[in-house]
């Protein structure tokens, strides 16, 4: 049967009639050609992840039961009391490094703070404001130089006073000049 715009329509009244699967075929092809690759990641990674929950639940499936019923009560105790030992010891350590760090941070700022007492009172006095024991390490560095250095007067100058690098004479055998100018030899 045919309708006014020349379309045909289908019979409903009779049995249906079995299609085959080739449109199937068509569609998966078209989309295994067009997205192919993303289908193959997304498989395999989870495929991946899969098999990384299976392990993960079996571990802790495995553990579980077996950590719980092995175990004594005895060893437990023993086990956290030579964990507080331990730890006991390892703060008792560290404490004491902290109070041989607190000393020493005392002794350097006393130090520091008598220092500064001595620069004020030297000024006072109208003397140098360095420590005493500069001074007494600069007069020691006298004493020894006066007596071991000699003068050095015995070396000779690296260049004659009237070097100069921008006038290009005394260069010796490096001169440079310029090319000539003009074209090259050929005629």
């Amino acid at each position: 049967m045919e309708a006014q715009d020349g379309a045909r329509v289908l019979n409903e009244d009779g049995p249906p009639q079995n299609q085959d699967l080739s449109f199937l075929l068509q569609s998966v092809t078209s989309f295994l050609s067009e997205y192919g690759w993303y289908a193959a990641f997304t498989c395999v990674g989870v495929y991946m992840l899969l098999q990384h929950l299976r392990k993960n639940r079996s571990t802790d499936s495995q553990s579980s039961p077996v950590s719980t019923s092995s175990q004594d009560p005895d060893s437990v105790v023993r086990r956290q009391a030579a964990l507080e030992v331990s730890r006991r010891r390892m703060q008792e350590e560290q404490d004491a490094r902290a109070a041989e760090f607190r000393d020493r941070q005392q002794r350097l700022e006393e130090d520091k703070r008598r220092q500064k007492i001595e620069m004020w009172e030297s000024m006072k006095e109208g003397k140098s404001y360095k420590g005493k024991a500069q001074v007494a390490q600069q007069s020691t560095e006298e004493a020894t130089s006066s007596s071991s250095l000699r003068p050095k007067t015995d070396k000779k100058p690296l260049r004659n006073s009237g070097y100069s690098p921008l006038s290009g004479d005394g260069g010796g055998t490096c001169s440079w000049r310029p090319g000539r100018r003009g074209p090259s030899a050929g005629g």
